[in-house]
């Protein structure tokens, strides 16, 4: 391992490290005392795996400490979490270390890169009372949906009454036929939220015949909406196998590290969750990562309303925070094709990061994403060899097809069985160390197999990047310079053949076009999102006229709208700009859209700041309805119970929901956690002045700060769990 030691601004010491196995990696520490890390619940280490870096930081008495970078290695996530953790705990005082660690958080894009790619594993779905229009519009018997589908016997009715008898034989039947198939199963009743005895019984069932994890669908989200229940459950079984590879991978990390304290994962809400707790409900670490970088931006600011945006290698995720809370998508989480019951952060996601892929369009126009490259300056960083081979393509007056492109296979990584004949050629002519990608493909065709090796995580590709750009220009520094500019003069040369000009552009002049294409892109998604987030305006629909459209892209162009009008338009909230690109385009992206910006401290690994800095957090809803006239029902999970009057019924709903939301947090991890309960009614109207109650939903939502700890690490838990 290679260091090296600088100052920086406002004393922090910087040490800049290359990896084993890894790549580029930047500490940074602050002086901190034993006794400030006595005065706090010891140290508490922040982990985020994104795209492109590994991030670890340390907090001591609510503030970073110490941070880290390591490159992902995404065939095998330990290998960065470990160098990340090891480079991060060097940097602590002597009389401080891996010791005082009480607490491991780490968010993660596991879930939403295996829902996005159609990598589940094999499960059964059991759907009990469904008919066929409803397994239609539940989406499970599209390609990667709920895998094998069994249609039960049973289910309930609206009001909770039994609306046929289970088919306890056919349970079994289907797991006698499909366990061995299967790593999973995921079981949804009709109106299971309103009566989930089905569900239970079947999982019991499931249960006693095999020791593989079962998901119930009325545990995953107390809304109604069977068939979309069920897509959640079907994917929750399909990520569990994954996830439990993941914290298995993390649980020997933080054990090698000699580090004793409990590990928790980042919800798509913001809120934490046990691993354990994740093992049983994966789904709902669904945009984990964005939902970090929320909770990280308030945490590093201080600010309760403001915008947000999260610029990685790969995308850039938009959210909008409103009294100190991220806006919850309220029709849940929407990952690729997928529209789960998941609660989660309302993010806008674009395909513009630090590392898009440069490259021309059929028409010979800059473009930028939304595919993700490696950088070129990166790669000879890491394959030094590289820069060699780039130099004698730049030199060419006739270029090879995709000349500015290598690829290589991923180390430790083999190829599955189950791939197409070109696949396979492809992976065969590919190497360890980078090759040019016309000696690996001939045809368009040739490359779209190539790119579905590295969407498999199988191989990379190596691109031009604005990363490149930004190490041309010098807005960026860390890796190779000159293979950056080697990747800029190929990129003109490729656009002056293409439009058979004279004279090919410069390398700086090329930089400083995507630089402007990155910062308009930005000013569209940012307006883009603040109009979707507006009630006045979303009722406009898309369409904003020749006129509003031409404000949009002057205003992110940075031009007047008109010599004689003057027209404005720019976010009204503040704008916080986190992730390792951000300082090199959001001043100007921010002084376009007029936006007071803040890029605080720490930027560069917010991500791993909110995955340690936020709380445990559970909701449960408790339904009161009428079925039938001056009878309430309360839909409570130990057994529905009704009641002659509204008063009691309600009282026995917010009890319920209470304790059972306690229960929940301290289950997650929360350590002493506070409830708040609301009730919210429907009323029916009868006449002048007469209603009556014809529903209403119990809400209670318990929060605390995680538990940390030693004795937590080893499994110590509340009293009260059940």
């Amino acid at each position: 391992m290679h260091d090296k030691e600088r100052g920086a601004a406002g004393g922090a010491r910087i040490r800049y490290v290359t990896p084993r196995n890894a790549g580029a990696m930047r500490p940074e520490s602050k002086d901190v005392s034993m006794s400030a890390i006595n005065a706090t619940q010891g140290l508490w280490l922040g982990l985020d795996t994104g795209g492109t870096f590994t991030d670890a930081v340390l907090l001591a008495e609510r503030r970073v400490i110490a941070s880290a970078k390591a490159l992902t290695t995404p065939w095998d996530l330990a290998l960065g979490i470990g160098e990340a953790i090891r480079a991060v705990l060097a940097l602590l005082p002597a009389d401080a270390g891996r010791q005082d660690v009480s607490l491991v958080s780490v968010s993660t894009t596991l879930a939403t890169n295996a829902v996005v790619e159609n990598r589940f594993s094999p499960v059964c779905t059991l759907l009990i009372g469904f008919d066929d229009a409803m397994v239609e519009r539940s989406g499970l018997q599209r390609p990667g949906g709920g895998g094998l589908i069994v249609r039960i016997q049973g289910g309930h009715g609206a009001t909770g009454e039994e609306a046929s008898a289970l088919d306890e034989a056919a349970v079994t039947r289907a797991v006698a036929a499909h366990e061995a198939r299967v790593e999973a199963f995921a079981v949804a009743a009709n109106f299971s939220v309103r009566n989930p005895a089905h569900e239970l019984r079947a999982r019991k069932l499931i249960r006693e015949l095999t020791p593989k994890p079962v998901t119930c669908a009325h545990e995953l989200s107390s809304k109604l909406d069977a068939p979309r229940r069920a897509l959640t459950a079907a994917l929750n079984a399909r990520l569990t196998p994954q996830i439990r590879h993941l914290i298995e991978a993390l649980s020997r990390v933080v054990a090698d590290e000699a580090i004793d304290a409990p590990l928790m994962i980042v919800k798509g809400d913001g809120s934490l969750m046990k691993a354990q707790i994740a093992l049983e409900y994966p789904v709902e670490t669904i945009l984990s990562g964005p939902a970090a970088s929320v909770v990280g931006a308030g945490f590093l600011t201080g600010l309760a309303d403001f915008v947000v945006a999260d610029m990685g290698g790969t995308t850039t995720d938009i959210a909008v925070v409103s009294g100190g809370r991220p806006v919850i998508s309220g029709e849940g989480a929407l990952v690729g094709a997928w529209r789960t019951m998941v609660e989660a952060v309302d993010v806008r996601t674009s395909g513009l990061g630090g590392d898009s892929e440069v490259h021309l369009d059929r028409q010979h126009r800059l473009c930028v994403g939304p595919r993700k490259a490696m950088p070129l300056s990166l790669l000879a960083h890491t394959h030094p060899a590289a820069l060699a081979r780039l130099k004698s393509i730049a030199e060419l007056e006739r270029l090879p097809p995709y000349p500015a492109q290598f690829a290589f296979r991923n180390p430790g990584r083999s190829l599955p069985v189950h791939v197409s004949p070109l696949e396979r050629r492809v992976w065969d002519a590919m190497e360890v160390q980078p090759r040019p990608v016309a000696e690996l493909v001939r045809s368009g065709a040739g490359l779209e197999a190539l790119r579905r090796l590295a969407d498999a995580g199988l191989a990379t590709v190596a691109a031009f990047t604005p990363s490149d750009a930004m190490h041309v220009l010098g807005r960026q520094q860390g890796w190779c310079r000159e293979a950056a500019e080697y990747g800029a003069r190929i990129l003109a040369t490729e656009e002056r053949n293409a439009r058979a000009a004279r004279a090919a552009e410069s390398p700086q002049a090329i930089c400083e076009r995507t630089f402007e294409h990155v910062v308009r892109a930005t000013g569209r998604a940012l307006l883009a999102a603040a109009l979707a987030h507006d009630p006045k305006l979303e009722a406009r629909g898309r369409g904003w006229g020749e006129l509003g459209d031409r404000l949009i892209e002057d205003t992110v162009a940075g031009r007047p709208f008109s010599k004689l009008l003057q027209a404005t338009l720019g976010l009204a909230r503040p704008l916080i700009a986190i992730g390792a690109p951000v300082g090199a385009y959001y001043p100007e992206v921010a002084r376009r859209l007029g936006a007071a910006l803040s890029i605080p401290p720490h930027a560069a690994v917010c991500n791993a700041v909110g995955a340690v800095a936020g709380v445990v957090s559970q909701t449960v809803e408790i339904l009161v309805n009428q079925p039938t006239f001056q009878v309430f029902r309360v839909h409570d999970p130990a057994g529905s119970r009704d009641y002659p009057d509204a008063e009691p019924a309600l009282e026995h709903a917010k009890r319920a929901a209470a304790e059972l939301a306690l229960a929940a947090a301290r289950r997650a991890g929360a350590a002493d956690p506070h409830v708040q309960t609301s009730v919210t009614e429907k009323r029916a109207h009868v006449g002048p002045g007469a209603d009556y109650l014809a529903e209403a939903v119990a809400r209670s939502t318990a929060t605390g700060r995680p538990l940390a700890g030693h004795s937590a690490a080893r499994g110590t838990e509340s009293r009260d769990i059940a």
